[in-house]
């Protein structure tokens, strides 16, 4: 009798979110089912992601289609919890009703307890289901060092199996080499952090042989800075030596009821969309919805700011390159790889030279992010495989706190090399009086990557358009906007069936020259039949009140009431070089082996509280002038060496003098470090930073001991000791830092 007799429907629901799909048990013969199912979904938040929702009819040979609905998340976020009725659409009838809260991630642990008891009212109706998480895990797998080899003195092919609580995920396999690299990211829900471990496996890649294990008690992360630890792990069952590097990040997941904007409705089901109805007792009243004058974006709009790389150079690179079967050291031929915020960069590569010079410029739009890094790997180029010359990672929460830094940095992970960098947190203003100078000290600059730097940064906010047009059908367009400036083009979101589309997306653009610039917007109907058009000179920022214009604007090749409401908001990038080139009225020159000497004595790249230390000049005394301190968030020891002075000298000629030291107690000699050499001088200045990755438990039982020699002769082993000093941890403030001359002991060979 089925077309004459309606029938029931087994309906099942299928929730996509990005790559991530999740399928609800089916209910047997029921046409208003109930699932009181929970997902956890992982959003990366990007412009325009949405949630889909579409219901299924269960039957033996093809499932039958019961209507869908869409949602943009970036509303959930906005509003935070949403409870509500959705009506389904390309269906005769129907609606679902979803309840919807957006997490936010806590660097801390002070909530945790809340949320856990929050968590234990939450009723999971399925036997099955897992209870709501606590907290999300990131494990970053970085890489391992010296592990074990296979039978056969053979080289492993290691991969890694990370295992938290039933669930194991498992990295790539890298071929061949007792060294991996695996830089992977993997995620785990937590349920209850202070019950849960991480095991870490890690393996051959036949899963038969074990290559060495970790086991760390989640305990460990709530009671680190900011739940992160980011450092060596010496691992068990494997060699001696053998230890692999992971950053562990655990963010406590909150709903923040304070920020909730809308109430939630009751589960009735009503229209969903369209004007709201709102009963109090007899009276009914229709709100309509008012169309606003200025944009409202999210508090984080316009927040981010520009990092500027200049890539000096390097020095005292490894040679890769042997000669005549290695009874000859030839060179390399080095470039930087830069990694910073998903982004990537390459240098280009210097041509048999172990001292290259690149002068390179690289401008990156960053969000502010806790535990960011910026990254330079610098490698050998070879015909067949790469080699590695050493790496350094800066931390970018140290970088904005500076604003500037010029510094060499001695590479991790291999016997010498430094490297010489110039970084700049630029800071943003809002005054145009500033742009002539910035754009001529931008001018001025060259570098031999051809990059001009750049005199502002554009933000831009789409909100929403009214009365476009509607298609040549008849029907009302799938509107998106395309948002252009130069070479640059983003692309909002499609908004489906709708004259007034609204997208709510920021986006930002690098300018060169805003007297020059223009921002072009073209609203479209699926990126086809043109809706309208906005051409915004970047120059008219320049005339309006805090460079910001935030209004509705016609739209040009469109219906007279055309219109779209969008925010432009300029900041000008007056660099620290540009303000001090102004006062001096000359460029900035970076010499090829020095560090700049900047005319603004506050840029530093750590300034680290001066404690103690002596006159010099009134002792007569050899001096050593050291900072050394210890970053709780980088997990590492930072010893910087700035300078030697009245060293003594054996002849007329002043020493070529270097600084070597070790941390003491050391069996292996691992924390032996030198200086570079530098020539005829009774008061060298080195500059140069060295960073060990340790507990502060264990600076705390180090002491220092450094010597400062006279490299005599090139070609002769001998070294003439100018000075020695040992330096006991123990009763230092290592947090708080010291920095101060120290003498040095009169001992000669």
């Amino acid at each position: 009798m089925k077309g004459v007799i309606s029938g029931k429907s087994d309906p099942y629901a299928v929730l996509r979110v990005g790559t991530q799909i999740f399928t609800s048990h089916h209910v047997d013969n029921n046409l208003n089912p109930q699932w009181r199912e929970m997902y956890e979904v992982i959003v990366h938040e990007v412009p325009g992601q949405e949630l889909e929702l579409e219901v299924f009819d269960k039957d033996p040979d093809q499932d039958d289609f019961l209507g869908r609905m869409k949602l943009d998340l970036g509303i959930v976020k906005k509003a935070v919890l949403l409870d509500e009725w959705y009506t389904l659409k390309d269906a005769a009838s129907g609606q679902v009703h979803l309840r919807l809260e957006w997490l936010s991630l806590l660097p801390s642990a002070e909530r945790l307890s809340e949320v856990l008891e929050r968590n234990q009212n939450i009723t999971v109706p399925s036997k099955t289901a897992d209870p709501p998480s606590a907290a999300v895990l990131t494990v970053y797998l970085d890489r391992a060092q010296d592990l074990p080899f296979k039978k056969g003195n053979k080289d492993p092919s290691p991969m890694v199996q990370i295992s938290v609580q039933d669930t194991t995920k498992e990295s790539r396999t890298v071929y061949g080499t007792n060294n991996p690299a695996w830089e992977d990211a993997f995620t785990f829900f937590i349920q209850d952090p202070r019950k849960q471990d991480i095991d870490i496996q890690v393996k051959d890649d036949d899963r038969a042989l074990t290559l060495g294990s970790l086991y760390i008690p989640m305990s460990r992360l709530l009671s680190s800075p900011e739940l992160t630890m980011d450092q060596w792990f010496q691992l068990e069952k494997s060699g001696p030596a053998s230890r692999i590097y992971i950053t562990a990040m655990l963010r406590v997941l909150w709903l923040n009821e304070d920020a909730i904007l809308t109430s939630p409705v009751s589960p009735i089901p009503g229209e969903g969309y369209g004007e709201t109805e709102v009963s109090s007792g007899a009276t009914k009243v229709t709100a309509t919805p008012k169309r606003p004058e200025h944009t409202s974006p999210d508090s984080n709009f316009a927040s981010e700011g520009v990092l500027r790389i200049h890539l000096v150079e390097a020095q005292s690179l490894v040679a890769k390159d042997n000669l005549m079967g290695g009874m000859m050291k030839g060179k390399s031929d080095p470039y930087v790889k830069i990694r910073v915020g998903g982004l990537a960069f390459k240098s280009q590569v210097i041509k048999e030279n172990l001292n290259p010079v690149w002068n390179e410029l690289y401008e990156v739009i960053l969000t502010q992010l806790p535990g960011q890094e910026v990254e330079f790997d610098l490698f050998d180029k070879d015909i067949d495989q790469d080699d590695f010359l050493g790496r350094v990672k800066v931390s970018l929460r140290d970088l904005i706190s500076a604003q500037f830094t010029d510094q060499w940095y001695t590479l991790n992970d291999v016997k010498t090399g430094r490297i010489h960098l110039v970084l700049e947190w630029v800071p943003k203003i809002s005054d145009p009086i500033r742009l002539e100078q910035i754009l001529q000290y931008n001018y001025r600059q060259s570098y031999l990557n051809k990059i001009v730097p750049s005199a502002a940064l554009l933000f831009v906010y789409i909100e929403r358009a009214h009365g476009l047009p509607l298609k040549k059908s008849g029907k009302e367009p799938k509107a998106g906007a395309e948002v252009s400036l130069k070479n640059v083009s983003y692309r909002t979101k499609v908004v489906n069936r709708s004259t007034s589309p609204q997208w709510d997306e920021a986006l930002h653009f690098l300018i060169h020259n805003p007297t020059e610039d223009t921002l072009i917007v073209k609203v479209s109907h699926s990126w086809g039949q043109a809706l309208g058009s906005l051409v915004l000179p970047v120059r008219e920022l320049l005339e309006e009140k805090d460079l910001t214009i935030d209004r509705w604007f016609s739209l040009n090749g469109a219906m007279p009431e055309s219109q779209i409401l969008l925010r432009a908001e300029l900041k000008l990038l007056d660099s620290k070089l540009a303000q001090c080139s102004d006062e001096e009225d000359a460029s900035h020159v970076i010499p090829s082996a020095e560090p700049t000497v900047a005319a603004n004595s506050e840029l530093r790249h750590r300034n680290v509280p001066v404690q103690g230390g002596e006159d010099a000049s009134s002792t007569g005394k050899a001096q050593i002038k050291l900072s050394i301190s210890y970053s709780s968030e980088e997990h590492r020891l930072i010893i910087k060496v700035h300078a030697c002075r009245n060293l003594p000298s054996s002849s007329k000629e002043p020493p070529d003098s270097y600084i070597s030291f070790i941390l003491l107690p050391d069996k292996n000699r691992n924390t032996k470090k030198k200086t570079s050499v530098k020539k005829k001088s009774l008061k060298p200045e080195f500059n140069e930073i060295f960073e060990f990755d340790m507990s502060l438990e264990e600076a705390k039982q180090k002491h220092l001991e450094v010597s400062v020699k006279n490299s005599v002769s090139f070609m002769s082993r001998e070294k003439e000791l100018l000075g020695k000093l040992q330096i006991d941890f123990s009763p230092l403030d290592l947090k708080t830092g010291v920095s101060q001359w120290y003498d040095l002991s009169h001992e000669t060979n």
